[in-house]
């Protein structure tokens, strides 16, 4: 087996790869992360709550929501806005 010698360009060479494929990774998981809007069921789901709580959320105005059609969507972003300003910070 032939010895290869490893210079300064290639490893240069193999780090720009190795990010660029990063990128490409990353760019992917950031498109399929979550999605821009959610169904009851996948709210639900994230949440952790009984579809009477989400619909009682929806009652009190707590959760913004846009219905078309028989079919209730929820802004991913309001969402999180939503749970960020309800944010309880205890101090001990």
């Amino acid at each position: 087996m032939p010895t290869q010698i490893i210079t300064t360009d290639d490893l240069r060479e193999f780090k720009i790869e190795l990010l660029e494929e990063f990128k490409i990774l990353l760019e992917k998981t950031n498109s399929s992360g979550v999605k821009k809007y959610l169904k009851s069921s996948e709210l639900m789901e994230l949440l952790k709550v009984s579809p009477g709580t989400l619909q009682t959320l929806r009652i009190n105005g707590t959760l913004p929501y846009t219905k078309i059609g028989g079919i209730i969507f929820y802004d991913a972003e309001e969402i999180e806005k939503v749970m960020k300003e309800n944010s309880i910070h205890n101090k001990f």
